[in-house]
């Protein structure tokens, strides 16, 4: 796939998919989207009870929430296992260009996001524990009432159908603890109803800037 760097409204870079018609990020702002979808949603909410937070994240992408989710781990000392999966990992040559340690003033954390092992835990601080998997997340084997929280930050259905099918959403909800909370961009209605198939208390909140709605599911 070609992709190419673009600037959006905040002044943070996403990347364009000219074969998907698809970008990365919202084009109002990239870094604007992850706040309010990822953090302001669904990590600040989870770590208002909880000090030791376990996060999977679908769609490991540009490691922009993996960042700010790192950042938010120094900023209130909480301990944050940060497992994500992506078949399509980038190159650095692509994700070096990036410039989401400049906009935030995370020094060169980007790079060592994108720079650490694949498939095995890494400890990037004392707060921040990362596992990536490059693998198609039909493969990945979960662990059982796990997870606190989920990033479902895979490309639109309108995009990637298969990946917001109930099989995978199946997968997810058993990997997640009672009271687990799912944020993501999307209000689309099948998917909607979808997760509350699959058992999901679903709500739907205001979205970022640019969209009218977002998801956000409790098991």
């Amino acid at each position: 796939m070609t992709h190419q760097i673009i600037l959006t409204d905040d002044n943070s870079f996403t990347i364009f998919i000219p074969e998907m018609d698809e970008t990365y990020h919202s084009r109002k702002g990239a870094i604007a989207e992850s706040l309010h979808v990822y953090i302001k949603y669904g990590l600040e909410l989870v770590a208002s009870t909880k000090d030791r937070i376990k996060i999977f994240e679908f769609g490991f992408g540009t490691g922009l929430n993996a960042l700010l989710s790192w950042q938010f781990a120094e900023t209130y000392n909480k301990t944050i296992f940060f497992d994500t999966v992506e078949k399509y990992p980038l190159g650095k040559e692509v994700y070096s260009i990036l410039n989401y340690d400049e906009q935030l003033q995370t020094g060169k954390k980007l790079l060592d996001l994108h720079g650490a092992n694949w498939n095995e835990p890494v400890i990037l601080s004392e707060n921040f524990i990362l596992q990536k998997f490059d693998s198609d997340i039909n493969l990945v084997a979960f662990p059982k009432d796990y997870y606190d929280l989920v990033f479902y930050d895979a490309f639109a259905p309108s995009k990637q159908a298969e990946v917001w099918e109930i099989s995978i959403l199946k997968k997810i909800y058993d990997s997640m603890i009672t009271g687990g909370i799912l944020s993501t961009y999307c209000s689309q209605g099948e998917f909607n109803r979808n997760l509350k198939s699959v058992g999901f208390k679903v709500e739907k909140i205001a979205g970022p800037l640019g969209k009218r709605e977002m998801i956000r599911a409790m098991k």
